[in-house]
């Protein structure tokens, strides 16, 4: 690159980032404010969820006492999150066991990509969990909205095959929830607030389901 070109491109990038808004003087007030509505979230659902959070660990223990398996699936954050149940479950959390038969069904994108572009994107964990799932499995569906048609789907189809089904939902729980045997809601209209429930709920399954 010629030596203008260059310079005018560094000037470019340096237009760039004198243009991103500074950081206001209210900002430690803003961080805190989400650690307080953070914390406030989890004590006001924590006597709500611990009925349901049981229930879903005696299942998922139960089927993996049975030899059965876990499938788990969810959009965006909530496949994360449900990749990181997995992991947790395959691996270790906090004690040394036996590893436990989990799968996340958001991790191949060649299933994902091919599903999505024969059928529909809505079928993506359904043609799965028509693959995997087996009466006796645990079906696992996280939706922070409640309402993702292909986490209905998802655990439609794996009660229609004899699993059992749990729901992790924020907001009223919706179409996700109703679809579900097992229903542990996080009753919050914030996205980022009922994200980081789900993975305090999600870490509070793990230490049941090892056991003591």
């Amino acid at each position: 690159m010629a030596h203008g070109k260059w310079e005018s491109a560094r000037f470019r990038r340096r237009e760039g980032r004198d243009r991103w808004p500074a950081m206001s003087d209210d900002g430690e007030r803003r961080v805190k404010a989400i650690f307080e509505a953070t914390v406030a979230l989890h004590q006001r659902v924590a006597g709500t969820v611990a009925a349901p959070v049981i229930e879903a660990a005696a299942a998922i223990r139960g089927a993996q006492a049975a030899g059965g398996k876990l499938l788990i699936f969810g959009n965006g954050g909530s496949a994360a999150d449900a990749q990181h149940l997995a992991a947790e479950l395959v691996n270790r959390f906090q004690k040394e066991r036996a590893a436990l038969a989990a799968i996340a069904l958001t991790t191949d994108t060649s299933i994902l990509s091919s599903i999505g572009n024969d059928y529909s994107f809505e079928r993506v964990f359904v043609r799965q969990i028509e693959a995997l799932g087996r009466p006796g499995d645990v079906a696992l569906g996280i939706s922070t909205s409640g309402g993702s048609a292909n986490v209905v789907a998802g655990l439609e189809s794996a009660r229609g095959r004899g699993m059992k089904t749990i729901a992790l939902t924020g907001r009223d729980g919706g179409a996700v929830g109703r679809a579900a045997d097992i229903h542990v809601n996080v009753a919050d209209e914030s996205t980022a607030r009922v994200q980081e429930v789900h993975r305090t709920l999600i870490h509070a399954l793990c230490e049941l389901i090892e056991g003591s």
